[in-house]
């Protein structure tokens, strides 16, 4: 059906009018003509399916057999297996070649050996042959031979060991090529020494064509070792002319020779040496230092001196001997403390003419040389702190019990500035030699170590010496103290100014204390330590070892709880500062403390004086000027005298001002109830109370300028209670003032004001007027 609708539709499409049939024929053959060609290619297409059917067909039989025989194969194998594990010929077979096979294999490594070894002795003669014409081309098998030995330990390593002998010989034969070539150049050069005389010759003559040739030879040979050497390298052709000194360092210094005795190492031995480089150093510097200039300036050392300097190669070639006479001598040193102690001080010395007069760097260009002393107290460190320790300490006690030691030093400063005791200016004294000591030393565990045993031990011990001293007096003068008993010693030894005197002696001994350690947190060195030792705190993992098995919370208690913080205020001192302080702020409360007591006991009778109400018979009476002070205010003037001059050459300006201000305030106060508001006065009593007032307070200008204003209030007061009964020119009278204070506060201050007075209110003033006897009722 539907074909028959596409041949409609087809016919529409070509027969759509009447002429259209005149070409029908036309129509007939095109149609005819697809028909055959359709026809034709359908014939094709099924003769190809037919093919690709029976091809199919054909590999599917081929597949087919293909696993039949697989599958035959397989099952022959599976039976094969069978009867070879029932069958003990693969291993009889195996143990029969076992032993051929590694005797097969022996045979092979001893050949492949055999050819090592040729090789090894072929790189040895070729080496040879340039010696000692030409040293650079000699480094060429010599580096061959040296990469082979390395290259040789690498795959023993990987193969547990093995072939020892054999890595042995090759590692042997490149060292002893290596003696070899340097013994051959070293001999050239030796010889042209010989000829030369040397060192006979003039420090600032000029060398010839062939020492120099020499020289760079040998330099030439060793450029390799020194560029690829992790440690540094002695020069050999420095090494060469340097020996004949050696040999006469070891006659003079390592010999039976008096010169040799250990005693005289900073005395001979360490001049000789400082002598020596210095007469040659200009030799060096003209003849040699092009060579190695030119031979280092574009390499990785050219940074380095040792390297760069004919003299700090000479130098660098000469430390080996005096290493050497170092360490025998410290072996005699370590049995002798004092000996130690001078030693490492005269060693420390030396290191530094080395580094200053010539520029020496010991081969790290960025730290510096770190010296023959890093190298000593690497092994004897803790025996020279212990020692030094020892000694301080010693000398520490020795300072305590001197006589003089716990007596104030007036001459220490001037006038003005506070005192401390000899003890303590030796002391301090005594810890700045000990910084001396170790400051110079390079490694910072070793300086942290010197600052907290020592140092920071001292200054400890010192501080509970101080301490006691404050306890024993509180214990003296307290009431709870002396119930458990006082001597009559210790009584006496606070009479007078001696109470005085041993509080000052705190104070004054932790004041020179806290300002010198102040001082010394401004140093360079102390402000280096401290920097150290915070990017130390702030990046060490290991809390328990932050330096010289020292942990962190132990020098943080030490030194300054900031270490390790952010916190960019510390000092290294900031705990002992802090300690101290606290010492001279208790010595000072003590101080007023002891005015006031003294001041209390020397003013009883003048408190307990009934006259003052007596009334004077003739008029002058009231005009304190022409009355004299009074009798029991003698003896408190004296003692305010006494402690007065005392102090003021113990103390320093301002502590001195502030102690007797709080105690100058308690006598105000203690003079305003126990006698102004205490007792009735009249005028002539009023006027010999404001003249003893007076007297006290010229006594305390003459000392402290200004000083009478702790009296302020009480001189005030002493005004208004000396008013004239009777009014005087236009003064106003005491009944005038009286009746302005007690009408209401307004007035009260109108009055005040109008006598210049300030420091009392209305309500003291109307207590003060009503001690006058006129107004008593």
């Amino acid at each position: 059906m539907e074909y028959d609708i596409r041949v409609e539709d087809y016919l529409d499409d070509k027969l759509q009018s009447a002429g259209d049939f005149e070409h029908l024929d036309t129509l007939l053959s095109s149609v005819e003509y697809q028909r055959n060609q359709l026809q034709s290619q359908l014939d094709d297409a099924t003769r190809e399916l037919e093919l690709a059917r029976r091809s199919a067909e054909d590999r599917q039989a081929a597949v087919a057999s293909q696993i039949d025989e697989f599958q035959a194969l397989q099952h022959n194998i599976d039976v094969r297996l069978q009867i070879i594990a029932t069958s003990d010929a693969p291993d009889e077979a195996i143990r029969r070649l076992e032993q051929p096979m590694k005797k097969l294999f022996k045979v092979d490594l001893t050949h492949r050996y055999l050819v090592l070894l040729q090789d090894v002795e072929k790189l040895r003669e070729e080496a040879r042959s340039h010696l000692p014409q030409s040293p650079k081309a000699a480094l060429e098998p010599y580096t061959r031979l040296k990469q082979l030995s390395l290259r040789l330990k690498e795959l023993q390593g990987a193969a547990d060991g093995a072939a020892v002998h054999l890595v042995s010989h090759v590692e042997s034969v490149a060292t002893a090529l290596w003696d070899e070539m340097k013994n051959t150049m070293s001999d050239e050069l030796e010889a042209v020494l010989v000829k030369r005389g040397w060192p006979n010759v003039d420090p600032d003559s000029d060398v010839d064509e062939e020492w120099l040739k020499c020289f760079e030879k040998l330099v030439d040979l060793q450029v390799p070792e020194v560029l690829y050497s992790p440690s540094v390298v002695a020069l050999l052709p420095v090494d060469v002319t340097a020996q004949i000194f050696v040999k006469e360092f070891r006659f003079h210094f390592m010999s039976d020779k008096p010169t040799s005795n250990p005693q005289a190492i900073g005395a001979h031995c360490f001049p000789w040496f400082l002598a020596l480089v210095e007469k040659w150093e200009g030799f060096f510097k003209d003849n040699f230092g092009s060579i190695l200039a030119s031979k280092f300036k574009d390499t990785a050392v050219s940074r380095k001196m040792v390297y760069m300097d004919p003299v700090c190669a000479f130098i660098t070639s000469m430390l080996p001997v005096m290493r050497e006479k170092v360490s025998a001598t410290m072996a005699e040193a370590v049995k002798n403390p004092v000996f130690l102690s001078s030693l490492i001080s005269q060693l420390m010395t030396f290191d530094e003419n080395i580094r200053s007069a010539f520029n020496y760097d010991g081969g790290d260009s960025e730290n510096g040389w770190g010296g023959l002393t890093s190298e000593v107290l690497s092994v004897h460190f803790d025996t020279w702190l212990q020692a030094w320790k020892k000694f301080a300490l010693e000398r520490y006690q020795v300072i305590m019990t001197t006589p003089e030691a716990r007596t104030i030093d007036y001459d220490f400063a001037a006038a003005g500035k506070t005192k401390p005791t000899h003890a303590t200016v030796r002391v301090t004294d005594l810890l700045r030699s000990v910084t001396t000591e170790y400051e110079r030393i390079k490694r910072f565990s070793h300086k942290l170590r010197f600052l907290i045993d020592i140092q920071l031990a001292i200054l400890d011990e010192y501080h509970d010496h101080l301490s006691g001293t404050l306890e024993a007096y509180l214990s003296i003068t307290s009431t709870v103290g002396r119930a458990f008993g006082v001597t009559k010693e210790q009584l006496a030894a606070l009479e007078g100014t001696g109470a005085l005197e041993t509080l000052c002696k705190v104070y004054g001994s932790a004041d020179h204390v806290v300002n010198t350690l102040k001082d010394w947190s401004n140093e360079e060195f102390f402000i280096t330590l401290w920097e150290q030792l915070q990017a130390r705190a702030k990046v060490s993992e290991d809390q328990t070892n932050l330096a010289g098995g020292m942990s962190y919370d132990h020098v943080k208690g030490r030194t300054s709880s900031t270490v390790g913080t952010e916190d960019d205020g510390g000092v290294l001192f900031d705990e002992t500062i802090a300690a101290y302080s606290a010492r001279r702020k208790r010595a000072e409360e003590f101080l007023s403390e002891a005015l006031v007591e003294s001041q209390r006991k020397a003013f009883r009778a003048y408190l307990q004086r009934p006259q003052w109400s007596t009334i004077a018979d003739d008029a002058s009476a009231g005009d304190s000027c022409q009355l004299a002070v009074t009798s029991e205010l003698d003896e408190p003037l004296r003692i305010i005298k006494r402690d007065l001059d005392f102090l003021s050459r113990a103390l320093g300006t301002a502590v001195f001002r502030r102690v007797w201000r709080a105690a100058l305030e308690v006598l105000n106060n203690m003079l305003w109830s126990d006698v102004m508001m205490s007792h009735k006065f009249t005028a002539s009593g009023a006027a010999q109370f404001k003249k003893d007032v007076r007297a006290i307070s010229s006594l305390v200008e003459r000392y402290i300028p200004d000083g009478s204003s702790s009296l302020g209030s009480l001189c005030d007061a002493i005004q208004l209670l000396n008013l004239p009964a009777e009014p005087v020119g236009e003064a106003l009278s005491l009944g005038k003032v009286t009746d302005m204070v007690f009408t209401d506060n307004a007035e009260a201050k109108k009055a005040l004001d109008s006598l210049e007075i300030d420091a009392l209110t209305p309500a003291n003033a109307r207590q003060i007027l009503q001690r006058r006897v006129e107004n008593a009722e």
